[in-house]
């Protein structure tokens, strides 16, 4: 999960309290202090909650929880004075743009380093790795309106962040640590987004690095923010950096978008939504009778904004920079936040039951110990994991049967994974220092195509690793679980051709097994010969 640094005096500059205060009290919006500095603190926040990845967006929620400054907070937004065009090509590139002027900021060290951390903390937590959503924010005063977003040739040349001299933007892609470290973005692309100001100066090449020429300083008062990426993410993310820079004193102005058709958009909207809650569901998930009055002064202390609508029903207004809220339960959670967790009462179940295991849990458990006898350990590795873990250094096509995750906690962790085994190479190369041979296992859940299911892998390491073990360890598997099976030659990019065998049970593939082609070992930076199989148990 992020781990946000938060400064002690802006807290209390932002927030009108002591440090002690918060110290003590933020742990129950729903984070952890991780450390306590002399000037600061670190907290971990969960990733469903980016509007928090910021000190100006903990202040914020902290005035509401501790009754200093209730309800929704009204940022006032101010008609456009400037606009932007889009070019026709970048349609097919990187469609989706929003854009607002901040104007009146006030800067110092301290303030520049949380705004370039919230904007990192949102390129991976709403952003993936700055694929679907990628921030710049740009000193206003060095550019002149209007602005271009264009589709350019990469040759097109201009001073990039961190550098003194011009490079072009194919080289950026090859040399800067910015390019070389998000370039796959931009693969299969015959010219890349750049946005430009009315004299053809260069702002940003997202989403790869801004222009030297508009860097925030503590000088900079007047900015530009644009936000592109390929999701409507783009204008969550939007509504959180404006708001926090709104935090600080800025007024907030549109940007009016014109499209290259000729059609206009102003995409920055912080209006709130709304939605309409029921008492009853309070008491269902909570397990509380509130008052409405309670439970709108709840809300209220949450940063919502409610209205009584009468009949036992309540009319909430969503901030805009809330990416989490998606329907009532997750607003009935924050009440539950406000009142206090160790608020509610304990009670007993009004049922009792008696319970057993369930057929896969029996399933899981008899693999288990069979494996165990076989004299392979079972390992638990984590079942979120990457497509470049699970994909590419396995040597596979990705499938689309893929489950991502919406705001994953690092970029190690933007999906469910659809097969084990590379969890357990993952393993194998965290344990090289360990004496060989290795042999582990693991039983655990998959998701493919959003239905779980539950696959048994092992792997085996050591110099004299061959085809041959790992076909009479499948055999022994099988016959301990008494299922009739069967090989027939496998094409999977994972294994060397030869040495690799798909298991079909009733006509139907259910695993593979084989000896690891050379390069998924490299990939995994392992330097000995590895076989293993993976078997779906429900198949």
């Amino acid at each position: 999960m992020p781990i946000i640094s938060l400064p002690y005096k802006d807290l209390e500059e932002l927030t009108g309290i002591d440090k002690d205060t918060i110290i003590a009290r933020v742990p129950m919006i729903g984070a952890d202090i991780e450390r306590i500095e002399e000037e600061s603190i670190d907290i971990e926040f969960f990733p469903d909650r980016p509007d928090l990845y910021s000190v100006e967006g903990v202040a914020r929620a902290m005035r509401g929880f501790l009754d200093i400054e209730t309800g929704l907070c009204d940022y006032e937004v101010k008609p456009y004075t400037v606009e932007i065009t889009k070019d026709a090509e970048i349609e097919d590139i990187r469609p989706v743009l929003g854009c607002a002027v901040v104007r009146g900021v006030k800067f110092d060290p301290n303030s520049i380093k949380t705004l370039m951390e919230l904007q990192e903390s949102l390129h991976w937590g709403l952003g993936r790795d700055r694929k679907k959503v990628s921030i710049g924010v740009h000193d206003l005063s060095r550019v002149q309106a209007p602005f271009r977003y264009i589709a350019a040739d990469p040759d097109h040349e201009f001073i990039p962040l961190d550098f003194t001299e011009p490079m072009s933007m194919r080289e950026i892609l090859e040399k800067h640590p910015k390019g070389t470290k998000f370039a796959s973005i931009l693969d299969g692309f015959e010219k890349y987004p750049l946005i430009l100001d009315a004299n053809d100066n260069v702002l940003s090449f997202p989403p790869i690095i801004n222009s030297s020429l508009t860097m925030v300083t503590e000088e900079s008062t007047d900015l530009l923010v644009d936000v592109t990426g390929l999701s409507k993410e783009v204008f969550t993310a939007m509504n959180i950096v404006t708001t926090a820079l709104a935090e600080r004193g800025g007024q907030i102005e549109y940007v009016k978008v014109v499209k290259a058709d000729g059609a206009e958009e102003i995409p920055l909207d912080l209006s709130p939504r709304t939605k309409n809650l029921k008492m009853s569901e309070i008491d269902g998930l909570v397990g509380m009778q509130l008052s409405v009055d309670e439970a709108i002064t709840e809300l209220k202390r949450m940063g919502f904004g409610a209205n009584d609508l009468g009949n036992d029903e309540i009319e909430v207004l969503i901030p805009s920079y809330r990416a989490d809220i998606l329907d009532n339960p997750d607003i009935v959670e924050d009440i539950a936040v406000g009142i206090g967790f160790d608020n509610i009462p304990a009670v007993f179940p009004m049922n009792a039951t008696v319970g057993k295991s369930h057929e896969l849990t029996k399933l899981a458990s008899s693999v288990m110990e069979i494996m165990t006898g076989l004299g392979y350990s079972q390992v638990m590795p984590f079942t979120l994991t990457s497509e470049k873990i699970q994909f590419d250094w396995m040597c596979r096509e990705k499938t689309d049967d893929v489950t991502s995750v919406l705001h994953p906690i690092s970029e190690d962790q933007t999906m469910v994974r659809t097969t084990v085994l590379p969890n357990l190479m993952e393993i194998l190369s965290m344990n090289q220092h360990r004496e060989l041979p290795q042999r582990i296992f693991d039983v655990g859940d998959v998701v493919i195509d959003r239905k779980n299911g539950l696959h048994l892998a092992a792997v085996s390491i050591h110099p004299l690793a061959n085809f041959t073990e790992i076909r009479e360890l499948v055999e022994a598997v099988m016959r301990e679980r008494m299922v009739e099976y069967e090989v027939v030659v496998s094409d999977d990019p994972a294994f060397m051709e030869g040495r690799r065998a798909d298991i079909i049970v009733d006509g139907k593939k259910v695993g593979v097994m084989g000896e690891f082609f050379p390069q998924v070992i490299v990939n995994f930076g392992l330097g000995q010969p590895v076989l293993g199989f993976e078997i779906d148990l429900m198949g």
